[in-house]
């Protein structure tokens, strides 16, 4: 089982909320760094790895978690002329 460092409960959220949510958080973690995204919008399924794939994230795992799918994705490099986004 793969650990996580931050984690988001997008339950009860709808497209393309969860995705949003989950970039946001993203940005503001480290490369390499594992966030959970707990999501139970039939259209995550979809939406979550197609994001990973355009934004340069790696899905790692995809599992139901009770009525909700627990993603963990690990936060890739910052896009290639673009500085990671800083917060705080």
């Amino acid at each position: 089982m793969t650990s996580w460092d931050a984690e988001i409960d997008a339950r009860g959220l709808l497209c393309p909320l969860p995705v949003l949510r989950a970039r946001k958080r993203l940005l503001a973690l480290p490369e390499g760094a594992v966030l959970r995204v707990l999501a139970d919008d039939p259209a995550a399924v979809i939406d979550m790895p197609h994001f990973c794939a355009e934004a340069g994230h790696r899905l790692l795992a995809a599992t139901a978690a009770g009525t909700a799918t627990a993603y963990l994705i690990r936060r890739g490099a910052a896009p290639a002329g673009r500085a990671p986004e800083v917060t705080g």
